[in-house]
């Protein structure tokens, strides 16, 4: 998708309030990948991406702009929590199976456009294969009709829906399952091992023809694609286009100190993740892939340690600091009425299934605002996460109740219901000021 960073941005807010820097930050990311694609290979190899740090307490968008980014283009994206690597040597995960991961969703990706093209053509060979099946099924009922008629009956049947839930056999391949010598290495198959000497096993399994139509489409549509070429398209654009968001990466700063323990832990760490990041080549199972290219995206809310307290190598190779602003009143109001999954409308969503109406009036907003607000205020700032505590402290009646035979159609939040379940909190709010 060809889109310029401020039609980027345009895109990032009508699911994420605010965070206007950050949004400009990633958005220039990522069309610079566009126009490095439009390079010759030549100048494409001497210019890598900018890697982000993005700066700013819990759930105010960090983890949403990196996952809304990568889904905006298609990008294979990856999640990854710097807390679960350890150093080398010690108990814990690898730092190189964050890109075998990026890889495993660039296959998918692929794997899925793949399917789509070829799903029209598996479909028809498949439905040939289950008429087959249920006429031979029905033998007894055609009666004086030709074969071929009452075939052809059955496969328009069939395309209606009629047969979906008649029960048939079918023969399915039994793959056997494959297994790692080396993590993240090649896998080998048992079954496989003698290559084609050795027929296919099959297995019989009664379904129903909705059911059957599935998984023979998939066995179909996979001989249909080329598996090879896959894995290469999947390595290219793991390479090239691939995003890895590396969460609470504060968590492994040294917090400035120079003792050991911990620190030389975190530090160890930190230096596992450099190479990666600078980029250099890491064995898949679906082939080498080099990490210059990929765009990292690293995230903390820097509370006890600072940015600085990383090592300096490891700072070189995230030039760009977004910091990112504690949500206001303001943010809470637009976060509950702006995005397109607006938390608001998730609510009435629900209830709706229940024949409950919810409405919500403006002064309702306002002051579900602004205890999320005070409450982020006088106790731990979580962010817009807050809103999910105090809305489902709102509606735990009504939720409750929604279903049962004497609930209202429809239920109006206004100011004065707020205040009526939700006293509680802002007492205990209160109360806090006055307790050292």
């Amino acid at each position: 998708m060809n889109l310029s960073p401020r039609q980027i941005v345009e895109e990032l807010d009508k699911y994420i309030v605010g965070q206007h820097h950050a949004k400009k930050a990633v958005a220039i990311a990522l069309r610079n990948r566009y126009r490095r694609s439009m390079l010759t290979p030549q100048e494409m190899e001497e210019i890598t991406p900018k890697n982000i740090i993005m700066k700013g307490p819990t759930g105010v968008g960090k983890t949403e702009i990196a996952r809304r980014l990568a889904k905006l283009v298609g990008a294979p994206f990856v999640k990854v929590e710097a807390t679960k690597y350890t150093e080398v040597g010690y108990v814990g995960r690898d730092v190189e199976s964050m890109i075998r991961d990026l890889v495993e969703c660039a296959v998918r990706l692929v794997k899925e456009e793949r399917f789509n093209k070829v799903n029209e053509k598996a479909g028809a060979v498949v439905d040939a294969k289950l008429c087959k099946i249920v006429a031979e099924a029905r033998r007894f009922d055609r009666g004086e009709t030709p074969q071929d008629i009452f075939e052809k009956n059955i496969l328009e049947g069939m395309k209606k829906g009629y047969y979906d839930n008649e029960l048939i056999e079918i023969e399915i391949t039994d793959a056997p399952k494959s297994m790692e010598l080396v993590p993240g290495g090649a896998e080998i198959s048992i079954g496989s091992i003698f290559g084609d000497m050795m027929p296919k096993k099959k297995k019989k399994r009664k379904l129903t023809v909705k059911e059957a139509r599935k998984i023979l489409i998939e066995e179909e549509a996979d001989k249909l694609i080329d598996k090879d070429s896959v894995n290469e398209e999947a390595i290219r654009r793991a390479e090239n286009e691939g995003i890895i968001f590396i969460d609470e990466i504060d968590k492994i700063a040294a917090k400035g100190s120079k003792g050991g323990g911990q620190d030389v832990s975190r530090e160890g760490v930190q230096r596992d993740i450099l190479p990666i990041v600078e980029g250099s080549t890491v064995m898949t199972k679906y082939g080498a892939i080099k990490t210059d290219y990929i765009l990292f995206i690293a995230a903390g809310a820097f509370h006890v340690s600072k940015v600085g307290d990383l090592i300096p190598e490891l700072q070189g190779r995230f030039p760009i600091l977004v910091e990112l602003n504690s949500l206001t009143k303001q943010d809470f109001i637009d976060i509950l009425t702006t995005p397109r999954n607006a938390i608001t409308i998730q609510y009435a969503t629900l209830l709706n299934v229940d024949g409950v109406e919810l409405k919500f009036t403006e002064d309702a907003i306002e002051e579900i605002a602004s205890i999320a607000e005070d409450m982020n205020t006088t106790s731990e700032d979580i962010g817009a996460r807050r809103l999910h505590t105090v809305m489902e402290n709102l509606l735990e009646d009504v939720s409750f109740e929604a279903g049962g035979e004497n609930m209202a159609k429809q239920v109006v939040v206004d100011k004065a219901f707020v205040t009526a379940k939700l006293g509680k909190e802002t007492r205990s709010k209160d109360l806090k000021k006055y307790i050292l």
